[in-house]
């Protein structure tokens, strides 16, 4: 691997990071409103972080709405499609 892949991949990783901690606070935020603030800034950090690429993604592929209950395709695709981008950075 060259370095320029090995970077690439270590951004990705970040960038996976980052958008697990997005799903967990979600959830949190979900299972126990109204958390600390601590919570809704860590929220707002994952948000702002990952938004510009979940943004355009959702413009295309709008929530499926299951009963009352949405389901936000955009976020899946986009983790997919970071983890297939770290796989083939990989062979870089």
């Amino acid at each position: 691997m060259t370095p320029l892949g090995a970077f690439l991949g270590f951004v990705l990783f970040l960038f996976m990071l980052v958008l697990i901690a997005r799903a967990v606070l979600d959830w949190t935020g979900v299972l126990a409103p109204g958390g600390g603030g601590r919570a809704v800034k860590a929220r707002n950090i994952s948000h702002r972080l990952t938004e510009p690429v979940i943004g355009p993604v959702r413009r295309v592929l709008k929530p499926v709405r299951i009963g009352n209950v949405q389901l936000d395709l955009a976020f899946t695709v986009v983790f997919v499609a970071t983890m297939i981008l770290r796989s083939l950075v990989s062979f870089l």
